[in-house]
């Protein structure tokens, strides 16, 4: 009987430290895994590789929108990028530069989605929302979309933003 006990006893104990083995092998494979660092230059270029995945940028936080603070611009003399938050961002981040983990976001406007921004545009206007200027802005605004997906012989633009994650000072 002491000898079962014992043998058993040795069976788990091997495979208890198998299983520790996988179990360590995997996190430091996840620790391997890095973060894709993209420049705010090459935001718009590489972002569609990326889309729904983290990606880091750095830049400095040029605007902390005022009508909710959930969306920050950040800019670098390369480029912009669109940041939005569940969270609000704290204001003090204006004006520091940071850098920033996000997920590659990805909205698809088309012809459909133009046909909407048009009725909407109409509307607002129609109802006193908007000036002549904004109106015409708009729908300048609007026909440049259309003009882009022409020249691209293209159905869609991707425009991408990133979903906040985390982010820390830069140095």
């Amino acid at each position: 009987m002491k000898k079962v006990v014992f043998i058993l006893t040795v069976f788990f104990a091997m495979i208890s430290c198998k299983t520790e083995t996988k179990e360590t092998k995997k996190i430091e494979e996840v620790k391997a895994i890095k973060t894709p660092i993209v420049t705010i230059g090459e935001f718009n270029s590489k972002a569609g590789d990326y889309i729904d995945n983290e990606i880091q940028i750095r830049g400095i936080v040029d605007h902390v929108c005022k009508h909710g603070g959930k969306k920050i611009l950040m800019v670098t003399d390369e480029g912009d990028v669109h940041i939005v938050s569940k969270e609000r961002f704290n204001e003090n981040l204006k004006g520091s530069e940071i850098i920033l983990t996000g997920i590659v976001l990805e909205k698809r406007i088309d012809e459909a989605t133009c046909l909407k921004m048009e009725e909407d545009n109409i509307k607002n206007h129609s109802e006193g929302k908007s000036s002549k200027e904004q109106f015409n802005s708009k729908k300048e605004h609007i026909q440049k979309y259309r003009d882009e997906m022409k020249a691209n012989n293209a159905n869609y633009i991707s425009n991408y933003s990133l979903q906040y994650v985390s982010h820390t000072k830069a140095e």
